[in-house]
């Protein structure tokens, strides 16, 4: 195996459907999706404990959605939304977006991995801390990894690997997969400091020698970001000392912040890579494993979160056995351009952000044109997400391809959000035209599509009769004009139980 250092020869004493290297947002998100298919799933992670520190303290529109749909929003006290983003550290509103907003903020990462572990635990979800993968073989129908442990090396076998670990990913590299892009040309550090009441900065103030941000945590706690101009960012091994950030604050502010003592610090910098290929046979990458950039708008965290609402329930269907393996490839198809889309708008925003006196012209361009409303709504979809739209294949009705909207329905069991319909992970076939018809084919999917009776008000529907959403809330077909409904099915929940009924027509 390459990179094994393990014990000899022989079979592993189980075959696990799906291991997922990674205990992050993207690997937890993916093992409860996983579970709600129905797959069994194992979470591998080198660290022996979950992580106290936060990089990130919020999520995006889009995942904010995606937390909706399986009913774990409610989980993240304290959670609040705002329309007003930035674009570069230029201001914007995001409420130029029907339902739009800049994101969840107030929530910091670890909270959403404790949220998220508690629920894939709680699915039956098995997670290993303190297990380091070190070797993996591909054969035709598996893949065996080489683990080393608490206990010392192991081996493990699996149907479907995914790595969901992080930016330095060992699965991608042992794997082979070519991690395309560009190097970094700056360093940001980050510290959560206390006792040294720092005046706030929120979207990051441009200053001569580069750029500062700062935001209240707590009572006494400010995080900070402090990027020097100029200064090329070394190969770290471990975080910087305080002293150095707060030299490198004085710098840039004239502001002291000697006297405060740091809870924790960490670098980052502003590479872009990019996966070529999100699957390789029976691997796969999800989240910063696939993808590195500039955390601008809190988007990394966010787009790991809807790979993996993309990738779970595919997966769990072809691990189980209902759907070939053909419906993978739609994975990288419909994320690779969303991963390729974020590298170019967070470059995009590192421009706006960090350079020099020779940016203020293209900011100046920047904040005049968003103040245009279609601007604002082009930019503010790209960060968000909520512009995202796959390709669902022939059909012209407008909605194909974008997500389930939000709205209310009604039901013989009374109102519910839209989002409730989805917390199973199945996907729906929703009839808003009581066609008995329509919900005489939907019993040949049945266990992997719920078929419900609704009416809306929502303007946004006004003419459907009827969609079929996916698990993950975007839309396969849609009548009228959306394409043949039996061929939506078939695609992407498998070969049906044919009960002698007629199709619906298009």
């Amino acid at each position: 195996m390459s990179g094994a250092t393990g014990p000899g020869e022989g079979p592993a004493a189980r075959t696990w459907q799906v291991v997922v290297v990674g205990a992050g947002p993207t690997g937890l998100m993916l093992a409860g999706e996983l579970r709600l298919g129905g797959a069994d799933v194992l979470v591998l992670d080198r660290l022996t404990e979950p992580v106290t520190e936060s990089r990130g303290l919020g999520f995006t529109a889009r995942a904010t959605e995606v937390f909706d749909q399986r009913g774990l929003l409610s989980r993240f006290e304290g959670a609040e939304t705002s329309a007003q983003g930035h674009f570069g550290g230029i201001p914007m509103d995001y409420g130029v977006l029907p339902d739009g907003h800049f994101g969840v903020r107030n929530v910091e990462q670890h909270t959403t991995e404790a949220v998220l572990a508690e629920w894939a635990a709680g699915l039956g979800a098995e997670i290993r801390r303190g297990h380091e993968v070190t070797g993996l073989r591909q054969t035709a129908d598996s893949v065996e990894l080489e683990v080393l442990g608490p206990d010392g090396p192991t081996r493990l076998r699996c149907s479907y690997l995914v790595g969901a670990d992080g930016g330095r990913s060992t699965v991608r590299n042992l794997a082979g997969f070519e991690f395309a892009g560009t190097d970094a040309t700056c360093e940001m550090i980050l510290a959560d400091v206390e006792g040294a009441d720092i005046a706030p900065r929120f979207i990051g103030e441009r200053v001569p020698g580069g750029m500062v941000m700062s935001a209240r945590l707590a009572e006494g706690v400010d995080r900070i970001i402090v990027c020097e101009r100029g200064r090329k960012p070394g190969d770290r091994t471990r975080p910087p000392a305080f002293a150095e950030v707060a030299a490198a604050w004085q710098r840039l502010t004239g502001e002291d912040i000697g006297r405060g003592r740091a809870r924790w610090i960490s670098s980052f910098t502003d590479a872009s890579r990019l996966a070529t290929e999100y699957r390789k046979g029976r691997i796969l990458l999800a989240g910063d494993a696939a993808h590195i950039h500039l955390p601008a708008g809190g988007q990394g965290l966010s787009v790991g979160v809807q790979d993996a609402a993309n990738l779970g329930w595919k997966l769990a269907a072809v691990a189980t056995g209902r759907s070939g393996p053909a419906l993978l490839d739609t994975y990288h198809t419909e994320r690779h351009p969303v991963g390729e889309r974020v590298l170019t708008n967070t470059r995009a925003q590192g421009l706006l952000y960090l350079g020099g006196s020779e940016v203020e012209p293209l900011r100046e361009v920047m904040a005049e044109l968003l103040r245009h409303d279609g601007v604002a709504r082009y930019l503010a979809g790209m960060v968000s997400g909520l512009d995202i739209r796959y390709d669902m294949g022939p059909g012209t009705h407008p909605l194909l391809g974008t997500r389930m909207p939000p709205c209310v329905l009604r039901t013989e069991d009374g109102e519910h959000p839209a989002a409730h319909l989805l917390h199973g992970a199945r996907g729906v076939l929703l009839d808003l035209a009581d066609d008995p018809e329509l919900r005489r084919l939907g019993p040949e999917w049945s266990g992997r599509l719920d078929t419900v009776t609704a009416t809306t008000d929502d303007e946004r529907l006004a003419g459907t009769s009827a969609l079929l959403i996916r698990p993950d809330g975007y839309l396969a077909w849609a009548a009228p004009d959306g394409g043949d409904l039996r061929t939506a099915l078939e695609t992407w929940f498998g070969a049906g139980c044919r009960t002698g009924l007629s199709a619906v027509p298009a």
